[in-house]
């Protein structure tokens, strides 16, 4: 069994295309293959906009790891290999920012499981130059492009997509990023658990940000906390760094990957927890987000999440803190609570 997933083992498969290449690796590359590219190549850096697989390379000294919204670096790169990302926008977004910045004759290899909608990039890719199909494995595809037209600039801000949210009479202006959570829209979960919040006061952690929708209404309803937002997301830090000065609010918005980077006295850690990782479903975050809640939180502190309510929840809470209450429910949607 290959340690690799399995568009890295189709890009394995075809390490010629790399020879002699300094390959920049972007999109959603979650293994260790860059280190093992790094071996048949002349360099590798990594542009990740997810912060626990940037700290995760950093432990390798034989490439460079690159985190943020934007690939700002300098660089020699003359290669990119593209992993498709879920989100199709966030795969245009990636291929305007870096043909901006690589220019003319850059190579390029996509990636991708066939059911992600790899095959979009035939079409994506027109107006930077040619890209063909060129092996299928593993229910995957590999494409082999160059870049032969000028790209245009990139401008971040041209990339944020921009609506409103109204909430108890406040309307608040919401900036998102192309893949970032809540994209376009306020979410049903979100809604309820902003309903159902009690006067919030102290430190307030809103945990996995995203667009910044709950943070901002929080940060409205309750002017006097002090806001921390952390995600593990480049996209969705600079999302909600947007819809927060687009509102006039303040808060500490930050990359974290689950507690990494956060404090440990928070009154409140309030979250619409995520549970998928690329196209495959993950809990593992939103479990170690509830199992050490206790230890973030301040001796009064209090965990308010809202989940799906078939996600078994309550058991990992009682488990962390003794007790778990239900204070909301519908049919699609609980909303959980513990207090230290």
């Amino acid at each position: 069994m290959s340690a690799y997933i399995a568009p890295s083992q189709i890009a394995e498969r075809q390490l010629a295309y790399f020879s002699g290449k300094h390959v920049l690796v972007a999109g959603e590359a979650e293994d260790l293959f860059p280190i093992e590219l790094a071996k048949h190549c002349e360099s590798v850096t990594v542009f990740t906009t997810h912060y626990g697989y940037f700290r995760q390379l950093q432990a390798y000294s034989n490439i460079t790891a690159v985190f943020g919204a934007e690939f700002d670096h300098d660089t020699n790169a003359d290669m990119v290999l593209l992993y498709w990302p879920k989100a199709k926008a966030e795969a245009d977004y990636l291929l305007a920012m870096l043909m901006a910045k690589l220019g003319k004759d850059t190579e390029i290899v996509v990636v991708g499981e066939n059911r992600s909608g790899v095959k979009s990039i035939e079409k994506m890719f027109k107006p930077y130059g040619i890209i063909n199909k060129f092996d299928s494995a593993r229910r995957c595809s590999f494409y082999w492009g160059q870049c032969t037209q000028e790209a245009k600039p990139f401008n971040l801000q041209e990339w944020f997509k921009t609506y409103s949210v109204n909430y108890q009479e406040h309307t608040l202006t919401i900036k998102s990023l192309p893949g970032v959570f809540s994209h376009g829209e306020f979410d049903i979960g979100s809604k309820l658990l902003l309903d159902t919040l009690p006067t919030l006061q102290g430190k307030v952690l809103d945990f996995g940000c995203g667009a910044g929708v709950i943070g901002s209404v929080m940060a409205t309803l309750n002017p006097s906390i002090e806001l921390e937002m952390c995600d593990i997301s480049a996209l969705a830090i600079e999302s909600s760094k947007a819809t927060l000065a687009a509102n006039n609010l303040q808060g500490k918005v930050f990359a974290s990957d689950v507690y990494s980077d956060c404090a440990d006295n928070y009154q409140f850690i309030i979250s619409n927890p995520p549970f998928h990782s690329g196209l495959d479903t993950s809990y593992s975050a939103t479990e170690t987000l509830l199992k050490d809640a206790p230890k973030q939180l301040n001796s009064s502190g209090e965990l308010l999440i809202v989940a799906n309510s078939f996600l078994q929840y309550p058991p990992i809470i009682e488990l962390a803190f003794g007790k778990c209450e239900t204070l909301n429910k519908t049919n699609k949607f609980a909303i959980y609570t513990a207090k230290n």
